[in-house]
């Protein structure tokens, strides 16, 4: 999981990006850290995908009465 502060490390190099430009350290350092961000946020996506549960599959596996 990507924490509070390598978040708030992510928002402050777009900041100086755009402000006065990355040295070519600071721009591996957020490719690293979005790169990070990025596979979390897909860790997590996927986890609520596979917790999902269709009300058809749910009925057909009722017993019938």
């Amino acid at each position: 999981m990507v924490s509070d502060a390598e978040i708030k490390r992510i928002n402050e190099l777009v900041k100086k990006s755009r402000e006065e430009g990355l040295t070519e350290e600071e721009k591996l350092e957020q490719k690293a850290l979005r790169q990070k961000y990025i596979d979390a946020v897909k860790l997590s996506l996927r986890a609520n995908l596979d917790s999902i549960r269709y009300v058809e599959d749910l009925e057909e596996n009722k017993p019938k009465q």
